[in-house]
Order: structure tokens, then sequence, then C-alpha cells
């Protein structure tokens, strides 16, 4: 699946509750490690058990995630799975309703302080992971485009993520562990 066929939110109320901070945490954590009890998402994400059954609980309601029975020990086992591994909106999408502009600008807001808040942390503890020092990077750069050129931009860049994102991982022992990569690409002045 490449990131153009990721489902499209264009409910406000689904980007509410996906924008959670928490929520989105376990989003990723579903998508990252795969199905998971709200026991192994507490041990995850250092929270209560119960407060990962609520959160659990209003992203099911949301459509974003489901039960998995099959995975279950006994009946009292509640393990959840990602309904999609990704989910794509656009902030222009919310502009005809005050109200919904507004939980799309909350939401976009969110979302850039967990993608800078990441980056913060890997700078934080980066001392204690030599072996990944010489390869985390950071870019930026001055374009000028035109919007289109924008969206042909990142229609290459989605394609070049979804190409890594795809590719056969060869089993050569070699130790993986999860990358968080982002790119914004907004209209600017230095």
């Amino acid at each position: 699946m490449t990131d153009a066929d990721l489902p499209k939110v264009t409910d406000s109320r689904v980007l509410a509750a996906m924008s959670h901070p928490l929520r989105r945490r376990l989003l990723d954590a579903l998508n990252v490690y795969g199905p998971a009890t709200a026991s192994v998402l507490a041990d995850r994400t250092g929270q209560a058990v119960a407060n990962i059954s609520h959160h659990l609980r209003a992203l099911g309601a949301a459509g974003l995630i489901v039960e998995a029975p099959e995975l279950a020990k006994d009946r009292r086992e509640r393990w959840w799975r990602p309904v999609a591994p990704a989910y794509r909106w656009v902030t222009g999408d919310f502009d005809d309703d005050p109200a919904r502009r507004v939980v799309a600008e909350a939401a976009a807001s969110l979302n850039l302080d967990r993608q800078v808040g990441l980056v913060r942390a890997w700078y934080a503890a980066r001392e204690g992971r030599p072996e990944w020092n010489g390869a985390a990077f950071s870019v930026d750069k001055w374009l000028h485009l035109t919007p289109a050129e924008l969206n042909e931009l990142e229609r290459e860049i989605l394609a070049l993520l979804d190409r890594w994102e795809r590719r056969d991982v060869p089993d050569d022992g070699q130790d993986r562990e999860p990358v968080f990569l982002f790119t914004h690409g907004v209209p600017a002045r230095p």
C-alpha cells in the first residue's frame, strides 16, 4: 500500500480522536510493533492499563483500530490491531466549517509537536547510542516552487519512502530498529 492508497480522514471527530497525543502513540506502537493488549501498550508507554484501555476504546469507536480476538489466549485477553498502517488528511479539507477548521489546526499543531518531540528525544539520548550518531541526519533546503511543484515533490518523496517501506528486508543478522523520519514542505520566509 502506497501513501496515496492510505485511507483519507475527512471526519473531524476521527481526526480529533487520532490526534490526541497518547492515542497517536498507541497507533504508532500498534503500527510499528503489531497487535497488542492494553497491558503490553501500558508497558511500552509507561501509562496505567486503565488509561490505555480508555484510549483504545476511543480509537476503536473512531474506527481506527479493531479487536483481534484470534490472538487472545482466553476470553479476558483483548488484543487490538490498527485498521490501516497510517492515514492521510489535508488541513484544507476542513476549511468548510469553522469548528472543523479548529480541529484540523489543532491536529496539525499536535502532530508537529509530536514530530519535533521525537527528534528532540533523540538528541537528548544520542550519547548513549553512538552507533547511530553517524546515521541520524537532518536537512533543510530553501526551494523556489509553485504549489503544483510542491505537490510533485511530495509525490516523489512519498514514492521514495514507499519504496523503502516495501523493500525486502534482508535476513543478514543486522539489528534493525524503528527509525522515525518526517519532512515538511511549507511556504515560508527566511
